[in-house]
């Protein structure tokens, strides 16, 4: 038998852990949301007298800009939606539930690539120009609860989904109880529900919250953005979406839908936040989207169905897509403005330096997961109870199907 590759070793890994595969190769398109959101910057964070964009051509330039603008919005709800999904259904799966051992699986999974990462960010530029009043709270991921932005944008700017991120694991073990007391029958209009919370959310930033400074890069002035994309609080709508949809699934309630239609859903969603202002766009024109691709996807993978998003490149670029995202300040932000300065050039040189940003910012991403997420998690991210196999059940039923260890990979971005 011919040796594992590395992407087919962390493939079958992966498959060992978690029987929905394309949900982790669906992560790694949401990173890339990101990427391409922060790449296509007409005005870089650590100069705003430079682009990050490449393309001389303005209309070039300001076109990409345009286009992913809602892009990195549509990356963050995304990972929100997704990451309701997974816990709940990793969490049906259990024999055994345990608070302590859920939070620390979770805070094991998130903290040290954020550490590292931090300390990487400080040391090559924030470290000086950044207080303690907003490093010290950046690092222990609370900074997105002040709306003063040189607090909740500060060091690492990706940094500050993971503080709702760790509201969810803290509120999760409270509401997973009444989440699954809930009727299926019921579980639709639960649903409609967290979709109306998400548009009372936009609708309060953009009537009664009072407008504070603006910022360059912010299409709100920042009291505004604050409370509709940064604060906590603000995104829970989209978590507890996730883990009714993990139950929608469960129940056999989603229905068949082919790629094709849910594709057509997805850009109808996307055009919308392009043509809707700020607040809307943040998430309320394409949650519903997202929810359509998680659950088809999660469905096809019941069904036992092949295709790209679980094969195992997309896997591969999954798993390693949470150090993708937490490192990309480095590479699109300082290693930009560093190598290149604030020049531009043509088409084809532009284009060959954003492929070798993505290249740099996906080994940078690898670096993490190999050295620091994996080692820590294989050592601390379980506990005696969780080593127990569960047996493996087929994957024709309806309901959620067991995996020989109880997580899958993070779903924390």
């Amino acid at each position: 038998m011919r040796p594992f590759t590395g992407v087919e070793r962390d493939y079958d890994e992966n498959r060992r852990r978690n029987d929905l595969p394309s949900l982790t190769g669906l992560r790694f398109f949401a990173a890339l949301l990101v990427f391409f959101a922060h790449a296509s910057l007409l005005n870089n964070p650590l100069d705003l007298t430079g682009p990050v964009n490449f393309y001389a051509d303005d209309d070039i330039a300001r076109g990409m800009a345009d286009f992913f603008e809602p892009a990195g919005y549509v990356g963050v709800s995304f990972f929100f939606v997704l990451s309701g999904f997974v816990l709940t259904w990793s969490w049906s799966r259990k024999k055994t539930n345990s608070a302590g051992s859920f939070l620390r699986r979770r805070l094991v999974k998130v903290f040290p690539n954020h550490l590292v990462a931090w300390a990487v960010v400080m040391w090559l530029y924030a470290g000086a120009f950044t207080p303690m009043r907003a490093w010290l709270p950046n690092l222990f991921l609370l900074h997105s609860y002040s709306w003063r932005p040189d607090i909740s944008s500060s060091v690492n700017v990706p940094a500050w989904s993971l503080c709702s991120e760790v509201l969810f694991y803290l509120l999760f073990p409270l509401i997973i109880g009444p989440l699954t007391r809930i009727a299926d029958r019921r579980l639709w209009l639960w649903a409609g529900g967290m979709v109306a919370g998400i548009a009372a959310v936009a609708l309060v930033a953009k009537y009664l919250i009072p407008s504070g400074q603006s910022f360059p890069l912010a299409p709100l002035p920042m009291t505004k953005m604050w409370f509709a994309y940064l604060f906590p609080p603000a995104r829970l709508f989209e978590f507890v979406l996730g883990a009714l949809l993990a139950r929608i699934v469960a129940a056999g309630r989603w229905p068949r839908v082919g790629a094709v239609p849910v594709l057509l859903l997805a850009a109808a969603g996307y055009t919308a936040a392009l043509n809707v202002p700020a607040p809307y766009d943040f998430s309320l024109t394409t949650v519903v989207p997202i929810a359509a691709i998680i659950c088809t996807a999660a469905s096809a993978d019941l069904r036992g169905e092949r295709g790209l998003l679980n094969g195992p490149v997309m896997v591969w670029l999954g798993t390693v897509s949470f150090g993708f995202y937490m490192i990309q300040a480095v590479p699109i932000f300082y290693g930009r403005l560093h190598l290149f300065d604030t020049h531009t050039y043509g088409f084809l040189t532009a284009t060959a330096l954003l492929v070798l940003l993505f290249a740099a910012t996906l080994l940078a991403g690898w670096l993490l997961y190999r050295f620091v997420e994996t080692p820590v998690m294989r050592r601390f991210g379980r506990g005696r109870r969780d080593r127990t196999p569960i047996p493996a059940v087929p994957a024709q039923q309806p309901g959620p199907v067991p995996a020989p260890t109880p997580a899958p990979p993070g779903t924390s971005l």
